[in-house]
């Protein structure tokens, strides 16, 4: 065999060999930590290039490991490594130009995601180009149509925090993937059009756990808040006035779970924990331990997140800022007071009913990226 033919043999098959193993690593390091919701939607996004300009970004959320996308992904990356890209409009971290995560707060203690009303639900939007962070808070009492279950005692409706209700496997009326966190996805598509690429689910002892591995939260209090509603008798430790306060795991989850005097009071409570949750994690001090902490609690949580997207999160946290982070929530107006009869619990209960054609209009507003509404 001629030496020249021999060595460019002996070339191929090293870089065919370094090609199948990167592949193999990329389908592990991309693989997503728990159930994924199956869906494959074409998320479009508007971001902003260096000149301000918005640019319509359109990304493929329905590529798994291994498919031929995955690799097709894989070989782009591999041949732009020797091509010129435009750092200025370049994703930070590797990221995507933007992800969207449907985030939620469970109110079961178990730890095992089998049961659980959706106590709290967010929609986190996250641009990698700017960088910027938009967290919305979704109303739990908004009486929606739920798909998917109605073989199980004709159930079509409910509250949208049921949606994530009926779709955990302990309750065994939803076949399809994702478990609670892909019910409530697809419920949230359904009814308002809104399409989320990855979701992420807590539950309260997760919640408390966290808080209290990193030492506790500080938060800003500009008028007295009494946490001693639904308490046995009253408790002055309950009790904040203006001023600066350190909350430990439990009295941070009472704060995020009081609705003295009412459900969107709620809403602005838990964005005090989840802003000061931010703001400990991404400090100074904390950064160095982020990963000991994403590993030791990555079996805590819900997740169809894979560990490159973890790690892409962890690196675009470091860029955030309380300039570049928005909690966002629909103004209170919008939103009618009722009582309505929940065929599953068979009573009549509170439900929040909305203009949805106006619901729409900023739901798309925020996915991309704007909010018009002064907070």
């Amino acid at each position: 065999m001629p030496k020249k033919l021999f060595i460019t043999i002996i070339l191929l098959d090293v870089i065919i060999g370094s090609l199948a193993l990167a592949y193999i690593f990329s389908a592990l390091w991309n693989k997503p930590l728990g159930p994924s919701m199956g869906l494959s939607a074409r998320v479009s996004a508007l971001t902003k290039n260096s000149s301000g300009v918005s640019v319509l970004d359109q990304h493929d959320t329905g590529s798994s490991p291994g498919s031929a996308s995955s690799f097709s992904s894989l070989f782009s990356k591999i041949t732009s490594l020797f091509n010129k890209t435009d750092e200025a409009n370049k994703p930070l971290c590797g990221g995507p130009p933007v992800m969207t995560i449907l985030v939620v707060g469970s109110d079961e203690r178990q730890n095992d995601y089998l049961y659980g009303l959706a106590d709290s639900i967010r929609i986190v939007r996250i641009d990698f180009t700017l960088p910027k962070v938009m967290v919305l808070d979704i109303p739990r009492d908004l009486w929606v149509d739920i798909p998917d279950i109605a073989d199980h005692y004709g159930i079509k409706q409910g509250k949208i925090n049921q949606a994530y209700f009926f779709g955990n496997p302990g309750m065994g009326y939803y076949d399809g993937p994702g478990a609670g966190p892909g019910l409530l996805a697809r419920t949230l598509d359904l009814n308002y059009g809104l399409k989320v690429e990855h979701y992420l689910a807590v539950d309260r002892t997760t919640f408390v756990d966290i808080i209290n591995s990193i030492g506790g939260i500080d938060i800003q209090v500009s008028s007295t808040i009494d946490l001693n509603q639904n308490q046995d008798g009253a408790h002055p430790d309950l009790v904040m006035g203006p001023g600066i306060h350190h909350l430990d795991g439990d009295q941070a989850l009472k704060l995020a779970v009081n609705r003295n005097p009412s459900t969107f009071q709620r809403a602005r409570f838990q964005n005090i924990v989840l802003s000061a949750l931010q703001g400990k994690l991404f400090s100074l001090e904390m950064i160095p331990e982020l990963p000991k902490l994403v590993s030791q609690f990555t079996g805590s949580v819900r997740t169809d997140l894979s560990p490159n997207d973890i790690k892409q999160l962890v690196c675009v946290g470091k860029k955030l800022t309380s300039d570049n982070t928005e909690m966002v929530a629909f103004p209170d107006e919008m939103f009618t007071s009722g009582s309505t009869y929940d065929p599953y619990r068979q009573v009549n209960t509170f439900t929040l009913s909305v203009d949805v054609d106006l619901f729409r209009e900023y739901i798309a507003d925020f996915m991309n990226g704007t909010w018009l509404i002064d907070q």
